[in-house]
């Protein structure tokens, strides 16, 4: 999975906690696809009864065409799974087929996760990135952002360089812009599978 091209879209299925800012990435991730060379890009929440630390989903949707399918993405190229007990409960590899990769937050190594035959996990402490720059709101790691390191890591859909950009364009304090940034760029290095 890393190169696009014409005609092929990318599903990306976001898998978080109430809090955690999956929505809020899945629209920074669109940003950094459209930088990254793709013209059709969404991202969008899934509403329910959500609340704090509550599983939540998210889709991103990336295409070299204008994308007309506004749905959640119910079979997903790319899954990203914000906390690993959602493995558990959060029915995060539904939908999954050969050829998907699953990126996981988590200190395990990827053969230590079970996935569907066909189906790449690739992990990473991006909890640690997180922690390793500081960025704690409210003493929670706020992974969201960082995770976005590994997604370039392990797809070759986006780039570090559009996800820098993208995550300056989402925060205006260049101070909190830079430690994102740092903290993607950690996880980045620390991906594996």
């Amino acid at each position: 999975m890393t190169q696009h091209n014409e005609s092929v879209a990318y599903g990306i299925r976001w898998h978080g906690r109430g809090g955690q800012g999956a929505v809020t990435s899945s629209k920074i991730l669109a940003e950094a696809g459209f930088l990254s060379g793709f013209r059709g890009v969404t991202g969008a929440p899934s509403f329910g009864a959500e609340r704090r630390g509550a599983p939540v989903t998210a889709s991103t949707r990336l295409s070299e065409e204008p994308i007309r399918v506004f749905s959640q993405v119910t079979d997903p190229d790319v899954v990203v799974v914000l906390d690993d007990s959602l493995l558990e409960v959060g029915n995060s590899m539904a939908g999954t087929h050969p050829g998907s990769v699953v990126i996981v937050n988590t200190t395990m190594a990827p053969e230590e996760i079970a996935a569907p035959e066909g189906v790449r996990v690739v992990t990473a402490d991006v909890t640690g990135a997180a922690q390793a720059v500081d960025l704690v709101v409210g003493g929670q790691p706020m992974v969201n952002t960082a995770i976005l390191g590994s997604i370039a890591a392990a797809t070759g859909l986006i780039t570090l360089e559009s996800v820098q950009q993208a995550i300056a364009s989402a925060f205006p304090s260049k101070a909190a812009a830079a430690k994102n940034f740092e903290a993607a760029t950690i996880a980045h290095d620390c991906t594996h599978g």
